[in-house]
Parts: structure tokens; sequence; C-alpha cells
């Protein structure tokens, strides 16, 4: 990986965010990145501009960014530091699940590749950080686990919880609050209308959430010849 001061904070957290949203590779819209980042639309044309001349990432206009090859291996390196710090401000100092990412956020930023991959040895080499999603080695294949967003389930439908994607504080705290975490059993028991909110049996509690809370909760199905 290069040298973690080749870059400013501000790039390493459009590109994380960019590899954290894009789905399968494809375009995601410059007016997403702004809205994930709570900036304006012309603050991350600027920005797309810069990492799009560093050659980082491609640019279709009014289609969306795509990352490069390069933009990936910077994307994979920050979100490996930033996943294995939550996982050690969770296991270790016992901080609560919902506040860990932010402190991750800030730590990501000022750890070397050194101490990321010495970090990497104390943990034991985790593969998913508290919130389930996968933590990048230093080298080789990222692990992808196929799975349904809970905003697609039907009526009925059950499964496990696997991650919380496109981590986000206010989110991870709303879900805490709900006794959403990764390895929940989850079980949609009603959708209103015009695809409202869902109501949702959560360990057997009923919880009711927003789609557009639901689609960051990713399932993997449990089929009803599964025994529970």
């Amino acid at each position: 990986m290069k040298e973690l001061h080749e870059f400013a904070e501000s790039e390493e957290m459009y590109l994380k965010t960019i590899a954290e949203i894009s789905r399968h590779g494809h375009l995601v819209p410059v007016t997403n990145i702004a809205e994930r980042l709570r900036i304006s639309t012309v603050s991350a044309s600027e920005m797309v501009h810069r990492l799009q001349d560093r050659g980082l990432l491609e640019h279709t206009p009014y289609k969306g960014v795509r990352l490069t090859a390069d933009g990936w291996d910077r994307a994979g390196g920050i979100l490996r530091r930033h996943r294995l710090w939550e996982c050690f401000l969770a296991e270790h100092l016992e901080l609560p699940w919902k506040l860990v990412h932010d402190f991750a956020c800030q730590l990501e930023h000022v750890s070397e590749d050194a101490l990321t991959d010495a970090l990497d040895e104390y943990l034991g080499l985790p593969s998913f950080c508290p919130h389930g999603n996968p933590i990048p080695p230093s080298q080789g294949v990222l692990e992808v686990r196929a799975a349904t967003p809970l905003s697609d389930l039907d009526v009925g439908q059950d499964g496990v919880v696997l991650c919380i994607r496109e981590e986000d504080g206010e989110i991870l705290e709303y879900l805490d609050a709900r006794t959403v975490r990764p390895g929940c059993r989850v079980r949609i028991e009603e959708i209103a209308p015009y695809d409202g909110p869902r109501s949702v049996l959560v360990d057997g509690e009923k919880q009711v959430l927003g789609r557009e809370v639901a689609e960051h909760i990713l399932i993997e199905l449990v089929h009803d010849n599964e025994t529970e």
C-alpha cells in the first residue's frame, strides 16, 4: 500500500465513502456522496475532479463516479484501518457498539501501515468488524458474503442480520436502541402501504423500521425448511 500521508483526511473520507456506497462497482452519483458526507454538491464535485486528476476515480458526467484500481487499493486500506480499530475499541476497550464507528473515523487517518498490521495481529486477524462488515486483508481478496437488504424482504420472510452497511453514527444509535445487530434473527410481520415502514420481529420483539433504515441492514435469508 502507499504511504499514509500522501493523502489528506478529506480525500480519504471521499474514497472510503465511495467504496462503502458503491454497489458491485456501479456508478455512484455525486449527490449521494454529498448527502452521505453532509456537504454541498458543489464541494463534492470539486473533490471528485481532484481525485480524478490523481487517477483514483473515473467520473461520468451526469451519472456518477467509479473508483479505479488505485482508488480501490487506497479505499481498502482506509476501510481496513477503520474496521480494525472498531474491533479493538469494542472488544478491548469495551466501548458501546453504537459509538466505535465515530471513534474509528478519527483513528483511521493517523495509523501507519506498520501500526495497522500490528493491530491486525494483536486482534487475531479478524475477518469482520463489530457491525459485520468484512475487513480488507493486507494482501489477498476481500471476503464478500451474499446478502439481501432487509428492505427487499416480503412479509413472512425470515433472516439473520449479517451486517450494517454504510455505517453512520446516527443509524447505529437508532438500530442499537432497537436491538438490531449482526447475528439477530428478524422476520417481516407487516409492510405499510406504498412501501412504508416495516413491522419486524427482532429476536421475537416487535420493532418498526423505516425503509431507508432497512436498506442499511443486510440479511442472510432463512428458508422455511431450515431448522431454528
